[in-house]
């Protein structure tokens, strides 16, 4: 029976407490690059279409289930008595099943589906009851083999001898196990160590006592095996994450002036020949075409932009945008949930916020949609080749007609038709030799002697 002929449960285990993030978030749905840590396995998993999907989880359990509603069966461990313990709590959720259990990590979200894959694959072609996923690191639990390189056993690394503690083949918890073994297994483990944990590694020890065929096989990539339990390996996963979607987009076609510089979403798509200059953040479901610029320190959230835009430096796309072909939104422009058409033009300090945009209109420094008027937002529609001066306001709701211009320094109510010239601004007066008339009268102050 191959790999792919056997069938599969995946468990992931996402109950701990998290007490080193020292966060008043679960620890599983702190976010990496865009989407919450548990996010990741549950996606590997939902890849290899498993026969059952099963989550155990502990601190606000609600809140968890609520995240991945109708993605898995949840399992709630009540009381924290370690990862055997954990495991024990799924029983009756892969009841009958029969085949092979991945058991995963809610706080490990590096691994690659193809590194399971690849077990699946090995654990077929060796004929073992247990495959263990190790890395060539010190992970807490190290993998002990005997003089012929068979493996014995797991030790945690608060249980080892000095010996042990020199191993540098490191236990990432991940394992692909026959289910009635780990049903027999896990029915003898107990929680006679340091802990006083019930410890998921006690399988092995088991396996070998009984003469069942177990391996391991390291990943050839350690940061597959990073686990998260604090703000500093939070940060060192979400560096991992960028740097593989940086060489995704660039493999993609798409040039990185500095990568390291450049803080990219998980889940964005970004098109062939743009180019990204350093200090951008592109964050959520965004999507950029092709030939597009996006200078340095520009943001970008949750927007789909079109083909050959221009953006920054130094610009805000808050979410929800949608921006047409040729745009140029420059130098600290912002906007948010608006509809921008082909070739508009709003070069510098300007914001843009609940509009639907024409083609070719045209924005000047300072312009300003006024969108919100203390309790609701508002729309405003600004026509094909309308035209908008400097430090205008439009307060929304209100339409600027097709080659209507507004005046610069302008405050527009009302909507302006097609083809007018719209002027909102008190009258100007001259006050005639104003200037010296206050000097002179300056000029008779009395002065107190220093």
């Amino acid at each position: 029976m191959t790999a792919n002929e056997r069938a599969l449960a995946v468990v992931i285990l996402a109950a701990g407490q998290g007490k080193r993030m020292k966060s008043g978030l679960v620890k599983v749905l702190h976010e990496l690059c865009g989407r919450p840590m548990l996010a990741y396995p549950i996606e590997i998993a939902e890849a290899l279409a498993p026969e059952r999907l099963v989550v155990v989880v502990g601190r606000d359990s609600e809140r968890v289930c609520e995240t991945f509603a109708g993605r898995a069966t949840f399992v709630e461990q009540t009381e924290r008595r370690g990862t055997g313990h954990a495991m024990m709590t799924t029983r009756a959720a892969l009841d009958g099943f029969r085949g092979d259990v991945l058991i995963l990590y809610g706080d490990t979200p590096l691994l690659r589906a193809e590194t399971i894959e690849r077990m699946r694959t090995e654990k077929a072609a060796r004929g073992v009851d247990l495959l263990i996923l190790s890395a060539l690191e010190p992970l807490p639990g190290r993998i002990v083999r005997d003089a012929r390189g068979r493996v014995v056993r797991i030790v945690e690394m608060t249980d080892a001898t000095p010996d042990e503690l020199r191993i540098q083949e490191g236990n990432t918890g991940t394992y692909l196990v026959d289910a009635e073994f780990l049903w027999k297994a896990l029915d003898q483990v107990d929680d006679k160590n340091a802990q006083g944990e019930i410890y998921l590694t006690d399988i092995v020890a088991i396996a070998v006592r009984d003469g069942r065929a177990i391996d391991a096989v390291p990943t050839g990539d350690a940061d597959e095996a990073l686990g998260i339990n604090s703000r500093a390996e939070l940060a060192r996963a979400t560096a991992v994450l960028r740097r593989r979607t940086a060489q995704r987009v660039m493999d993609e076609g798409v040039t990185l002036i500095d990568p390291d510089a450049t803080y990219l979403d998980w889940g964005v798509q970004i098109g062939r020949d743009t180019v990204i200059e350093p200090g951008c953040v592109i964050q959520g479901p965004t999507r950029i075409g092709e030939r597009c610029t996006l200078r340095a320190h520009t943001v970008v959230e949750s927007s789909e932009i079109g083909d050959d835009v221009v953006l920054g430096p130094c610009a805000h796309l808050r979410p929800g945008n949608r921006i047409g072909k040729g745009v140029r939104i420059g130098n600290f422009v912002e906007l948010k949930n608006s509809q921008i058409g082909a070739g508009v033009k709003a070069d510098h300090l300007s914001y843009i916020g609940d509009a639907d945009v024409g083609a070719g209109a045209s924005f000047g420094c300072g312009s300003i949609v006024v969108n919100y008027d203390g309790i609701d937002k508002h729309r405003t529609r600004v026509e094909e080749k309308a035209f908008i001066g400097c430090n205008a306001n439009l307060i929304a709701p209100v339409t600027v007609a097709q080659n209507a211009f507004v005046a610069a320094g302008s405050t527009i109510t009302e909507s302006v038709p097609k083809d007018a010239l719209a002027v909102a601004r008190a009258k100007q007066r001259n006050v005639e030799g104003w200037r010296l008339r206050r000097k002179s009268k300056g000029s008779g102050k009395h002065h107190p002697k220093e």
